[in-house]
């Protein structure tokens, strides 16, 4: 009972997918009537990205403390999350391209096409006026737009280090921030609870035109992500218990590691496993200092199985429109985009909407694509909370070797 309470948002948005799902596929075309509902609750979240992202990016920075040794920490806790991050992101691509996401011998592209739209890619610009394009606009109405995130993103680091860096007057400010913060995500909980049956309509509609297409694709992908987990949980994080601490690493992360585990998994929440984690990665002979500040802030920051899962989201696009994903272009551009989605955009409260919409827009995917991968988060949500959550503590491991490391050489 506890656990059907904690966890009742996601119960009635699996619910309402699946209800949605399961009404496409026995009516068809008939449920595109309810369609326009679906479109209304995309718009809601896409009205409330701008002012969502700006509030919880600039706050967040505007509210950093310092320390020396707390830099000390977060310089290698900022190194070993983006090694993870890189390197789940990698094995993420490898099994894409193993076992793809949408079996193409039996889909037809033309009918997405037909009913999402085309791809939009402007070949005619370089390599160096895209990045310009991505990472400023013109004039500031055009941080205004959906279409500019990473410029908006850009602008509310820059507005949250002033913040910060402000010593004069700069409290009325912050709290302005702050109260912003809090009223912003007030709103993404009303929006979301239209979620079950928004995205019910949408997929209801979605199904109905594609048929069992998109259902295949979306077993095909639960099945390649856990399995994927599996091999990262046991493999991958054995292999990073060995590097902070050789065998008796090993043993200290297996013999702490299966409470933190199963509170993850039952919980599907990082932040609610930050107590948990502490506790046993102290276990795990790290110091204090070094949990209390990897722990908490690796359940904001390091998400290697939403890495793993922006890489599916990539991938599954680009295979449902007909786009290669084994030219040395693409795959550059799924690995840093997945990369980018899952401990960039993992940071940032609400981030999941807003990384979803950052992904469409920037391999030129029609926006109506957005529920498509939305579904995917909640189908993985357990087996990425696991990975998220107890990635955390063996970084925290390999953190506290950096740190011994570097003061072994002062000696």
């Amino acid at each position: 009972m506890r656990y059907i309470k904690e966890n009742l948002a996601s119960i009635k948005l699996l619910t309402g997918i699946i209800i949605g799902g399961l009404l496409g596929v026995f009516f068809g075309e008939k449920m595109m009537v309810v369609e326009p509902i679906g479109q209304l609750f995309l718009n809601f979240l896409f009205m409330i990205l701008v002012p969502l992202v700006f509030f919880s990016v600039s706050s967040s920075i505007a509210n950093m403390e310092g320390g020396k040794r707390l830099g000390k920490i977060m310089l290698y806790t900022m190194l070993v999350f983006i090694m993870t991050a890189m390197i789940s992101a990698i094995i993420a691509y490898l099994g894409v391209r193993i076992y793809p996401l949408i079996d193409s011998n039996h889909f037809n592209v033309e009918s997405v096409i037909e009913q999402l739209g085309e791809v939009t890619i402007q070949k005619d610009l370089s390599m160096a006026d895209r990045i310009v394009g991505m990472l400023s606009v013109e004039d500031f109405q055009g941080l205004f737009s959906k279409n500019n995130m990473l410029a908006v993103i850009i602008f509310s680091i820059i507005v949250g280090l002033a913040t910060l860096n402000t010593s004069v007057d700069n409290t009325t400010f912050k709290d302005f921030l702050n109260a912003g913060n809090t009223m912003i995500m007030k709103v993404v909980d009303y929006i979301m609870y239209l979620a079950p049956i928004g995205l019910g309509c949408y997929f209801a509609s979605s199904i109905g035109q594609l048929g069992s297409q998109l259902i295949n694709g979306y077993a095909r992908t639960m099945l390649l992500y856990c399995l994927i987990s599996i091999i990262y949980f046991f493999g991958v994080m054995t292999f990073y218990a060995f590097i902070a601490n050789g065998k008796t690493g090993i043993k200290d992360f297996w013999a702490n590691i299966t409470t933190p585990a199963l509170t993850a998994i039952a919980t599907c929440s990082s932040a609610a496993s930050i107590p948990v984690n502490i506790e046993f990665t102290k276990k795990m002979n790290v110091a204090d200092d070094i949990a209390e500040t990897v722990i908490p802030l690796g359940a904001n920051t390091h998400k290697d199985g939403s890495v793993i899962g922006g890489v599916f989201k990539i991938a599954f696009l680009f295979v449902l429109f007909g786009r290669d994903i084994t030219t040395i272009e693409n795959i550059i551009a799924i690995i840093f985009g997945g990369f980018f989605v899952g401990l960039v955009m993992g940071s940032i409260p609400g981030g999941g909407a807003i990384a979803e919409t950052m992904i469409a827009v920037f391999f030129g995917f029609p926006t109506e694509t957005v529920p498509l991968i939305m579904i995917i988060s909640t189908i993985i949500d357990i087996p990425a909370t696991l990975l998220n959550s107890a990635g955390n503590t063996v970084s925290a491991m390999m953190v506290q070797s950096l740190i011994e490391r570097s003061e072994r050489k002062k000696k």
